[in-house]
């Protein structure tokens, strides 16, 4: 019997249906649960064919766990040596060379020093920084927020020099990106599942977070789509991913990748809308049983991207030819009427593209 878990922490929804709906098709010899874990020993499985994580990047323990458990043949969803090493601004870079549009973008150094440091361990950085280089790079308006995080914490938005220097001033230890606002007409929130299973979701990041996906919106336009379905299949296969999403401001015509770093996506129904729901909680279910059934004991059976795969073989990052992938592609569709606050809205039935 193959066991597939799901490690998560204060998610609702999400995981119990994703048990339920795996355990519900009935695989032969394929079973899922929550995780449990009550020891770690080095070197020693976790009895898991699959592990979909969800939670490891707030809880070291459970990164080492994963690590652990992967290198004696769990599937792990997502790869937690790659995420491990993956940050936002590493993405921006990686897109700018992939040829995905992306916002300009600068990484800074932390305002106060790291724990455990001195001035002296900052002797090879210029002081000041080119701080006109840099403004003139980005421009204002712009966004500041951390390289490495997400859920929208410590982001700030700037209007101008002494904007940016009030807040940066707050950001003690973190060490922030600078980014230049895409001031958008249009925004999609997309899921990408095992790199070919795309939902695109019109979005509205300046709503109430359960509001987000009553957008008001006409429906966008089917070049747009594609574009957004190019760039979405495109980052995650290089980037390695089995469960993202990106998200993309639109700006005369073209899809600005915004942010494509989270591995441990909301698909909560409550923001999402239970179309949406539907969709991630079948598509995840019917992954990780693809999965179990691929796996073998003893091997790596990890994802790893194109950016990985071109390294080790010493080969260009983009090849001439490009791999061409069968993936599937659906778009949420939700009427123009925004919700009374906090009530989840039922969305029109998904169309295929």
């Amino acid at each position: 019997m193959k066991k597939i878990g799901i490690l998560f922490g204060q998610e609702n929804s999400f995981p119990q249906a994703f048990v339920d709906r795996i355990n519900k098709k009935a695989e032969k010899n394929i079973t899922a649960e929550f995780v449990r874990i009550d020891k770690v020993m080095q070197a020693e499985p976790l009895d898991y064919a699959v592990i979909v994580d969800r939670i490891s990047q707030d809880v070291p323990f459970y990164r080492a766990a994963l690590k652990n458990a992967a290198i004696c043949g769990t599937a792990v969803i997502n790869n937690p040596f790659w995420w491990s090493a993956d940050e936002k601004f590493f993405n921006n870079a990686l897109a700018v060379k992939l040829g995905v549009p992306v916002p300009k973008t600068v990484i800074l150094p932390s305002k106060e020093l790291p724990d455990d440091t001195t001035d002296r361990s900052f002797r090879n950085l210029a002081y000041p920084l080119d701080w006109d280089g840099i403004f003139n790079y980005v421009g204002f308006p712009a966004y500041m927020k951390p390289f490495d995080g997400g859920g929208w914490k410590e982001v700030y938005q700037l209007h101008s020099k002494e904007d940016f220097f009030d807040k940066y001033n707050k950001t003690k230890q973190y060490v922030m990106m600078l980014q230049e606002e895409v001031i958008f007409d249009d925004y999609f929130r997309c899921y990408c599942i095992g790199g070919k299973h795309v939902r695109i979701m019109q979005y509205e990041p300046r709503n109430p977070h359960h509001l987000r996906y009553e957008h008001g919106k006409a429906p966008a336009s089917k070049k747009i789509l594609d574009k957004v379905k190019e760039y979405v299949l495109k980052l995650n296969q290089y980037l390695g991913y089995d469960f993202n999403t990106v998200e993309f401001a639109i700006r005369d015509g073209i899809p600005y990748a915004i942010d494509f770093c989270n591995p441990a996506p909301d698909a909560e129904v409550t923001s999402v809308g239970q179309e949406n729901f539907e969709w991630v909680v079948e598509t995840a279910a019917d992954y990780a049983i693809e999965r179990a059934k691929k796996q073998k004991d003893g091997l790596d059976n990890l994802t790893w991207g194109e950016y990985v795969k071109t390294s080790a073989a010493k080969t260009p990052l983009v090849s001439v030819k490009a791999k061409t992938v069968k993936a599937d592609v659906s778009v949420g569709v939700v009427d123009h009427a925004i919700e009374v606050e906090g009530k989840v809205k039922k969305a029109v039935k998904a169309k295929k593209k």
